[in-house]
Parts: C-alpha cells; sequence; structure tokens
C-alpha cells in the first residue's frame, strides 16, 4: 500500500518577485471580481426593483418602504506545482428585500401604513394557545408529584 500523495501547492516565496507579480495579479482579479458583484447586487437590491415605483393616483400618492440587503464574497487563489500552475476563483452573493409599509401622501399630509408580517399573526396566536393549554398541565403535573413527596 502506497502513502498518498500530498497534492497542495508549495507556499508563496516573499522573496521571488515571480511570484510576488502573480499575487498581486490574483488579488487585482479578485478586487475586480468583488466589485462587480456589488455592483450586480446592489443594483438589485433596492425598494424600486421590487415593489415599483411611487404611485399617483386621484391626487393620492402611494410611496413603497422597505429593507433591502445584500452580500456578497469571492476571492482567487494561484498554485503552483513543479511543472504546471493554475488560478482559480469564485464569488457568490445574494439579497434580500422585504416590505416594511407604504406612505400615503394625500392633502399636503403625509402618513406611514405598516404592513404586517402574515407570520407574526400566525406565530403570536399559536404560541398563546400552546402557552394556555400547556401551562395548567405543568401546574397540575408539579401539584401532583409535591403532594406524593411531602
Amino acid at each position: 500500500m502506497t502513502a498518498p500523495h500530498d497534492t497542495s501547492p508549495p507556499p508563496v516565496d516573499p522573496t521571488d518577485t515571480a511570484d510576488l507579480g502573480a499575487v498581486a495579479a490574483t488579488d487585482g482579479l479578485a478586487a475586480r471580481l468583488l466589485e462587480g458583484l456589488a455592483e450586480r447586487f446592489g443594483g438589485r437590491a433596492c425598494v424600486s426593483a421590487v415593489f415599483g415605483e411611487p404611485v399617483t393616483r386621484e391626487g393620492v400618492t402611494v410611496i413603497p418602504v422597505a429593507r433591502a440587503a445584500y452580500g456578497f464574497g469571492g476571492g482567487t487563489a494561484r498554485g503552483v506545482r513543479r511543472n504546471s500552475s493554475g488560478e482559480g476563483g469564485g464569488g457568490g452573493g445574494g439579497a434580500e428585500t422585504r416590505p416594511l409599509g407604504f406612505i400615503e401622501l394625500r392633502d399636503g399630509r403625509a402618513t406611514y401604513h405598516r404592513i404586517r408580517d402574515p407570520w407574526t399573526d400566525v406565530v403570536a396566536p399559536l404560541a398563546t394557545l400552546l402557552l394556555g393549554t400547556t401551562a395548567p398541565l405543568l401546574a397540575r403535573a408539579l401539584t401532583a408529584r409535591r403532594g406524593r413527596n411531602g
């Protein structure tokens, strides 16, 4: 049986100017990659891209309000091994937009209307129901246990 071979590339030699030039070129590629990701996701993670522009009808203007967020990451690497070398890189990201409400402009007055999260309307009553049914059962079980032990 033979031992597995180490396929990892050797570390970059800081005294070798060819290695340093390749690292600098790779770092430049990483910076360009990250900038491109930021531009792509940043341009899409905005209120108007998801919820539309303000709308005016019959003297009333509605302006959507949302929270938009994005994150991204990426990187590149260079490997050198005996008579061969290679480069690789990758990146990715994601964006989220969530409606919060809208501002209604009518007769010179602005009013904010919050949009409720549908999960809040479901989870809060279920949690209250669960607590209301289990608390008395738990109290009876603890009382019965004390009666047997005491």
